[in-house]
């Protein structure tokens, strides 16, 4: 947050941040002549170019994260002062009911497929987390309660960012493929596999802003659950630690929080429902959100890099790519029975 960076700090992410803010305003340019692929798509996309050549430099890289993290998260607070409470209702509870089963099948998975792959524990409990609930930021949360190594920690990160960034270019042919572009089931689908709130944003944009904008809600919807996931995982961690005879006293007094955006997007969302937030000033917020989103996306696609993966071998790839099949499946399968009009 704001209150968090310093001088020093905003002259380290001034370079990256401007990057950013030039593809972000040439993605824009660019959409005057290519409306049907959008700027958001474009700020990606060139995002992914610049990063991957002239622009993978480290002294970019701390502009390029404030990019991706904190604009994004000041996006989607605006979002909040833009969207009602009849707006979130639109899940209602067969939404709700195909995220609690879509998270569960996903940790499940997660935890049975690396059992069969050879995979420690905790290494599987960081990718059930970050593949059921917010990638980074719950791998992150659950890391210091399950008393995982911060080697774990980075490979899971990696490898649930690189499968994201492909699964968020592929949902949307999906979407149009089998759901024939359905603003609710297509939202579904990208909210409830993308790992990261950047990756559902971005990919929601590929298609449009109603899908963006309820994929969002779909994404936010499995955040409000990072409490209970942790809690679930720390519980399993400590069953078989007892089980072995040992301590994990690292997991107790553990407090993990609902990420700040998220309050802020339900404040904001409550005072547009109410009417402190004015349609006018909810149109301003609009704006200022769209802004903030395009340049999110740049840095998104400046922080892309495929030659991760690579590096982490083919039996972390096939972990990777059976449970993204997994999640990919279950949610189309949810998708049919529970959202069918």
């Amino acid at each position: 947050m704001l209150k968090n960076i310093n001088l020093k700090d905003i002259f380290e992410i001034l370079p990256g941040l401007l990057i950013c803010i030039a593809i972000a305003y040439l993605g824009k340019f660019m959409a005057i002549y290519m409306p049907s692929v959008g700027a958001g798509s474009l700020a990606i996309f060139i995002g992914m170019a610049v990063g991957n050549t002239f622009g993978n430099r480290k002294e970019l890289s701390k502009g390029t994260k404030f990019s991706e993290s904190n604009l994004l998260f000041y996006s989607i607070i605006l979002l909040g002062g833009t969207l009602s409470a009849q707006t979130l209702m639109e899940l209602g509870l067969r939404g709700v009911t195909f995220i609690i089963i879509q998270m569960s099948i996903t940790i499940i998975g997660a935890i049975f497929i690396g059992k069969k792959l050879g995979f420690s524990e905790n290494f599987r409990y960081l990718m059930a987390s970050g593949n059921a609930v917010c990638g980074s930021s719950a791998i992150a949360a659950t890391a210091p309660v399950i008393n995982a190594d911060d080697k774990d920690k980075g490979i899971t990160i990696t490898i649930v960012n690189v499968t994201g960034t492909v699964l968020m270019l592929l949902l949307p042919l999906l979407g149009k493929l089998i759901f024939s572009l359905d603003t609710l089931k297509t939202s579904a689908l990208i909210g409830g596999v993308l790992q990261s709130v950047g990756q559902v944003v971005a990919s929601g944009s590929l298609v449009n802003e109603g899908v963006k904008d309820l994929a969002t809600v779909f994404k936010i919807v499995r955040i409000i659950f990072l409490v209970v996931v942790v809690i679930v995982l720390g519980n399993l961690k400590n069953r078989t630690s007892r089980e072995g005879n040992l301590q994990n006293k690292s997991s107790k007094g553990k407090i993990v929080k609902i990420p700040w955006y998220v309050i802020g997007f339900f404040i904001m969302c409550f005072l547009f429902t109410i009417g402190i937030i004015s349609p006018e000033v909810s149109k301003m917020f609009k704006k200022v959100s769209n802004i903030f989103e395009i340049i999110a996306l740049a840095g998104i696609g400046m922080r892309v890099n495929f030659r991760e993966l690579l590096k982490q071998g083919a039996r972390a790839s096939y972990y990777a790519i059976t449970l993204a099949a997994v999640q990919i499946i279950c949610a189309i399968s949810l998708i049919s029975i529970l959202l069918k009009k």
